[in-house]
């Protein structure tokens, strides 16, 4: 390989290396984005940017250069999981109802910000490429810049509505911030409703992807928030919510899963946001002694405890008290821990 055909190949990393950061960018922001014109053009752009990776790497190969190191595949995170991850990122604040027109206008002041860069990337690119004779690479490299900047002309297009809503929110009062509305929550709720129309076998893979997705840390989490701010009182843990006292609800909360406080303290704010039920969610919420603890029965649990790590069962054992204090489990984390 020539050197102008190193120089090229390394910007066509770069270019690439790029667009598979602005994926997982863009997820992020979707999720926690409310319907809308903003959302529908982060939406296509989404597709746009995994059809620009997917150009770009072609014409890697296409220059002999198909496994450098900085080739990642795209929409690996994609679906309702792939919402979920990238909702497990919002900051607590912006989860639990506060200052969501604040961090939308700012998703879109750092969308600006990253397509300007992504304009100059195809920019040197193409001017690289043409100074070298690679006619091929050039036009790639024009045609995507073109699709930047016309992204770029639109979110800057949709910031004083943002910035309209900040105001409202925040100077008069008027939040319009729903977080049942954002890509997150249709995400859940379409896969709520895709599942109920699924065969026994389909349901149960179904359910075993989402118990792997949450041994990601933060994952469950995330996706309880989500799934509360669209939950009706049957889809809660907690029988007969709504006719229940704020007493009888705190009493049954230290019985259930991070998971299921998250949808509590969702659907609570959603509804009566009684500050003693949120109070007690707060306190129970927390990182599980690993992911997916939650997921696990009692034999699982002493099973892993079994490995003889004394930490862990100290972690364990914390978390057990303060939360479902199931007998077998705490007795598990003595044993181990009298073994030490």
């Amino acid at each position: 390989m020539s050197q102008s055909q190193q120089k090229v190949v390394q910007y066509l990393n770069e270019a690439h290396a790029t667009e598979v950061g602005l994926t997982r960018v863009l997820q992020s922001q979707i999720a926690m984005t409310p319907r809308g014109s903003y959302r529908s053009g982060l939406e296509k752009h989404l597709t746009q940017t995994r059809d620009h990776a997917e150009r770009v790497q072609r014409r890697l190969s296409d220059l002999g250069s198909g496994n450098n190191p900085l080739q990642v595949a795209v929409g690996a995170a994609g679906g309702v999981i792939g919402q979920v991850l990238a909702f497990a990122k919002t900051p607590v604040d912006l989860v639990r109802g506060s200052g969501g027109e604040e961090k939308v206008l700012k998703n879109a002041k750092d969308a600006c910000a990253t397509e300007a860069l992504e304009i100059a990337t195809y920019t040197a690119l193409e001017r690289l490429a043409r100074s070298v004779g690679d006619t091929k690479t050039a036009d790639l490299a024009a045609s995507i810049r073109s699709d930047e900047q016309k992204m770029l002309d639109s979110v800057l297009g949709e910031i004083p509505k943002l910035t309209d809503a900040v105001v409202g929110a925040e100077v008069e009062g008027n939040g319009s911030y729903d977080l049942s509305k954002t890509g997150a929550a249709d995400a859940v709720r379409d896969a709520g409703e895709k599942a109920k129309k699924t065969a026994g076998g389909t349901t149960a893979r179904t359910k075993r992807g989402a118990r792997q997705a949450r041994k990601v840390p933060g994952v469950a989490q995330a996706e309880g928030q989500a799934k509360g701010a669209v939950a009706s009182e049957e889809d809660l843990a907690i029988a007969r919510y709504d006719k229940l006292t704020a007493d009888e609800i705190i009493g049954k909360l230290s019985e259930l899963s991070q998971i299921d406080l998250a949808k509590v303290d969702s659907y609570e704010r959603k509804q009566q946001n009684r500050t003693t039920i949120l109070d007690k969610v707060t306190s129970l919420r927390g990182e599980e002694p690993w992911p997916g603890y939650d997921e696990l029965s009692v034999a699982e649990i002493e099973s892993v405890l079994g490995e003889g790590d004394d930490d862990r069962a100290k972690e364990v054992r914390t978390y057990e008290r303060a939360r479902k204090n199931r007998a077998g489990v705490l007795k598990a984390t003595e044993r181990d821990l009298a073994n030490a």
